[in-house]
């Protein structure tokens, strides 16, 4: 005959249980207690790298908006590339300013992009002006066309960025009051963003 297995009873298999946890916490413990003040000082340091790069860019940031020349890598935080386009812009130094603007939009820093093309736009804008002033309309009008771009990547980034839908406008109807820039220097994004003034109310509505 087939012998009666009897099954044990289930505080048997509890004591097995704790007693084979037991024998792997006190095979683990030395190594765990070996690795846990690597961990600890890894994350330190860790965490103080992150603090004194934050400290470094905040720094940068500041002496540029005091006015300090500081150069800048290309894989910069978006907020000191914004910053360094700011410094560039305000000097005129414009063509310095566009590889910003293509680091930026290679690290999908979107809301940076929008606010430095505004920037870059707004110095194009006054450059403008103040060529059509001395009547060099010929130099006027890319200054013109370029902003445009810049206005219209901006709100593309940022639909709701009011300075940039205001701006936008004026450089349109400087396009409107010289037509002659339109046609020289022609404007190679055509398309406007939709309802650019959509929920300004007593705003004027731009467009050429």
């Amino acid at each position: 005959m087939t012998p009666l297995v009897l099954s044990q009873p289930a505080s048997s298999w509890r004591t097995r249980l704790a007693a084979g946890a037991g024998t792997a916490w006190r095979a683990t413990r030395p190594h765990l207690l070996v690795l846990l003040p690597i961990l600890l000082l890894a994350g330190a340091v860790a965490a103080g790298v992150s603090a004194w790069n934050a400290s470094r860019t905040n720094g940068s940031i500041a002496a540029l908006e005091a006015g300090r020349d500081v150069a800048v890598a290309p894989d910069a935080p978006a907020a000191l590339l914004v910053a360094r386009t700011k410094f560039l812009a305000a000097r005129d130094r414009l063509e310095e300013a566009e590889p910003l603007l293509e680091s930026l939009d290679r690290s999908g820093a979107a809301d940076g992009a929008a606010r430095a093309r505004y920037v870059l736009a707004n110095a194009r804008v006054r450059k403008a002006f103040d060529l059509i002033g001395r009547g060099e309309l010929d130099k006027a009008g890319p200054q013109v066309t370029l902003a445009r771009q810049d206005y219209r990547r901006a709100l593309q980034a940022r639909p709701e960025f009011w300075d940039a839908k205001f701006n936008f406008d004026v450089a349109s109807r400087l396009i409107r009051d010289f037509p002659e820039f339109d046609r020289k220097f022609g404007d190679e994004l055509k398309a406007e963003p939709k309802q650019i003034w959509t929920d300004i109310p007593g705003q004027p509505r731009g467009g050429p």
